[in-house]
């Protein structure tokens, strides 16, 4: 077991009574990222805090729709250091994988605070300054492990639909019942859409818009398909990366739209009565407007359209034209001691996927304790230097 190092926070006075604490490492965010980044620092002995805005661990995924099950076998849903306690050949719910997250953090010792949510990283000269709700942290290197799927993306003609329309997103749907009566235009055909839209078809008419992903095209649990799943796998993590010539070509492919549907295949939608639809491109009438010219009469939209991250909070100069991070593997290139964490296909397709995570966080742990000093663990029970 890694044991978290008992280097305690130095706290100094920032004038008018206000205290900051300082940390060699600020993790921002306690989901799968940020637990895995806390186990490279550990196994590292590096001394480090984890800031999660959520009251519990894992809660982030306890608030997602109640029938969500991830679309990885339990296999592949393990931190490093950690197996998931399940047959690996199963699908976890997200109460499991909540539950997972929790009870790792708790194994590894991982030193964790909760109810802490950040609202600015800047930087004052000498080190990060990080607010956090009145509360005040320096740090020597900050890892950003959480902000990359807070937002939805919602189309800008969303709001000139009819108001008589229900209109949810992935994070805020829940279960059919919570919808009302009449058809559903499911607008994303993701895994999260492709997931939503076969649960919905059991109880109303269900459309499902935008373009096919594309998917791995055998039951991946099937005893005979196993060593396809494997290699599939292997390929996310060491074929479609940054260092590979097909893993680039692929990577703005992907960002642009998903990842290939993984467990739920289109012959599962089809069965359950799922029409697939053009893209939707607009409005008519108050109605969503597809790309073949139709305007469709239904009661309810949920837009799985994805996500863009919330770093609005973030007030350095490390983001591109693109408005996204400027980053190598992780590592802030306009920033020394900043480090990314969690984004989609950082580094590899399996970047943002819990199995892929680790070795992202392995490789920014290792260029953290490059970059700095040996710092020294003091016996147990020792006081820490003020």
């Amino acid at each position: 077991m890694a044991k978290r190092s008992n280097t305690k926070p130095a706290v100094r006075a920032e004038g008018q009574g206000i205290m900051s604490e300082h940390f060699d490492t600020v993790v921002i965010g306690g989901g799968q990222a940020g637990l895995a980044m806390g186990y490279h620092l550990s196994r590292l002995k590096r001394p480090f805090v984890i800031l999660d805005d959520n009251a519990r661990t894992g809660d982030s995924w306890r608030t997602r729709w109640d029938s969500l099950r991830l679309f990885t076998p339990a296999r592949y849903d393990a931190l490093p250091g950690s197996r998931f306690p399940a047959p690996p050949w199963s699908y976890p719910s997200r109460e499991e994988f909540a539950d997972y997250l929790s009870s790792y953090a708790q194994k590894y010792e991982l030193p964790l605070r909760n109810n802490v949510r950040v609202t600015s990283l800047g930087h004052n000269g000498h080190r990060f300054a990080i607010e956090a709700g009145g509360r005040h942290f320096e740090a020597d290197n900050v890892v950003v492990a959480a902000g990359w799927d807070r937002k939805p993306k919602v189309p800008a003609f969303a709001p000139d639909l009819n108001p008589a329309v229900h209109q949810l997103t992935a994070a805020s749907y829940k279960s059919p019942k919570d919808l009302p009566a009449g058809p559903v235009l499911v607008v994303g055909a993701g895994n999260s859409g492709a997931d939503i839209a076969l649960e919905l078809a059991a109880t109303r008419k269900t459309y499902l818009s935008g373009r096919h992903p594309g998917e791995i095209p055998w039951p991946i649990d099937a005893v005979a398909a196993r060593p396809l799943t494997l290699a599939v796998f292997f390929a996310f993590s060491h074929i479609l990366t940054l260092n590979t010539p097909v893993g680039r070509r692929a990577r703005p492919q992907i960002l642009a739209h998903s990842g290939p549907l993984v467990r739920v295949k289109n012959r599962d939608l089809v069965r359950a009565g799922v029409e697939r639809l053009p893209r939707t491109e607009g409005s008519k009438d108050g109605l969503p407007l597809l790309a073949d010219g139709r305007a469709l009469e239904v009661a309810n939209v949920i837009w799985c359209t994805g996500f863009r991250p919330d770093l609005e909070w973030i007030h350095l100069p490390v983001f591109g034209p693109d408005g996204g991070p400027e980053q190598d593997r992780g590592v802030a290139k306009a920033q020394k001691g900043l480090y990314f964490l969690g984004g989609i296909f950082q580094q590899s397709l399996a970047s943002s996927m819990v199995h892929g995570v680790g070795r992202d966080a392995a490789f920014i742990a290792r260029h953290i304790a490059a970059a700095q000093s040996p710092i020294k663990i003091r016996p147990e029970g020792s006081a820490a230097p003020q």
